[in-house]
């Protein structure tokens, strides 16, 4: 385990880096900005700040970021019949990576 790895579960409470990371983001822009940038996108909690974003992917997945970028998304309104309703807010996190290392989803260690 790395220094920086370990440091950031000693900074951080670890059952919170757990539910920091609420999934991952799969779509054309973010596949886009994972080619283009070496970017992971995920979908995280309204709360989350950038280090304990950095902190919580560095724990679970074991890589090295070298940045986190977060934009605030707005819910859209949707109409059901008569009554109008509300999409929940998101905040997505582009996390991007140190050259040469590289996330996978699928489940086994590499």
């Amino acid at each position: 385990m790395s220094a920086s790895t370990s440091n950031a579960a000693k900074k951080f409470d670890e059952g919170r880096l757990m539910q920091v990371l609420v999934a991952p983001i799969v779509s054309e822009k973010a596949t886009m900005v994972a080619d283009k940038s070496n970017a992971v996108t995920f979908k995280v909690l309204q709360d989350a700040t950038k280090p304990e974003i950095k902190a919580a992917v560095e724990l679970m997945f074991n890589v090295q970021v070298k940045g986190v970028s977060v934009a605030n998304i707005k819910g859209k309104t949707k109409r059901f019949g008569r009554s109008v309703g509300r999409r929940d807010n998101v905040r997505k996190a582009y996390v991007t990576l140190q050259p040469g290392q590289e996330l996978n989803f699928s489940g086994e260690a590499a």
